[in-house]
């Protein structure tokens, strides 16, 4: 079966099986993770509390929400790959002081458009814990663990309604799928406003 002219296979396992090995794949994700999280790095770096919080107008959300989105919903998407807690609790609430103690997946726009960080610094700290987490965790990952179902159909709800439930096999989500999806996928996407939002604030994007 064929869809956008672009061959569809009955699942994670048969593509890993086929030309790409699972070494391969891991070595690609390794790099990939890296480099998305070296964006992340140098936006936060050029950035200062007004640019984060700067609230455009009704219906935008500011770069604030993005980056915590981002890193919490990573956070809390790790344990279902991993089987290790998130690492945001009350003590880094209490340090970040995130405006909203949510990452708004089942919040409106304009519920999530009064999000704001109270403290960059303290926020920076826990996004680069977050991500040097996965890095080591992706960087120790056996190769096989890759095709391993975390989610099986039928999806819950929560699930079933998300780009990744597009992506699955048919057997369910694969750690891969996972892996793509809520870390990288995501990622990529919240980066890409974050390069739109920092034009309104003066700011340039993050590469060429």
């Amino acid at each position: 079966m064929t869809q956008y002219g672009i061959e569809c296979y009955g699942g994670s396992s048969s593509y890993l099986g086929g030309s790409m090995s699972n070494q391969l794949v891991l070595d690609s994700l390794q790099r990939r993770m890296k480099a998305l999280f070296s964006l992340y790095d140098d936006a936060i770096d050029s950035m200062d509390l007004e640019h984060v919080n700067h609230f455009e107008r009704e219906g935008v959300v500011p770069i604030a929400f993005c980056l915590f989105h981002y890193a919490n919903v990573h956070d809390a998407s790790f344990m279902l790959l991993s089987g290790q807690p998130p690492l945001w609790n009350d003590e880094w609430q209490e340090r970040v002081g995130m405006a909203i103690n949510d990452h708004g997946k089942h919040r409106t726009v304009s519920e999530m458009e009064h999000q704001r960080i109270g403290d960059l610094a303290a926020f920076t700290e826990y996004m680069r814990a977050v991500y040097a987490r996965t890095l080591s965790w992706v960087k120790s990952l056996d190769p096989s663990e890759l095709e391993r179902v975390i989610i099986t159909r039928p999806f819950p709800p929560q699930i079933a309604s998300t780009f990744s439930a597009r992506v699955a096999g048919p057997d369910g989500l694969t750690v891969l799928d996972g892996i793509e999806c809520w870390l990288y996928q995501l990622g990529l996407r919240h980066m890409g406003e974050i390069e739109i939002s920092r034009g309104l604030v003066g700011l340039g994007g993050m590469t060429s």
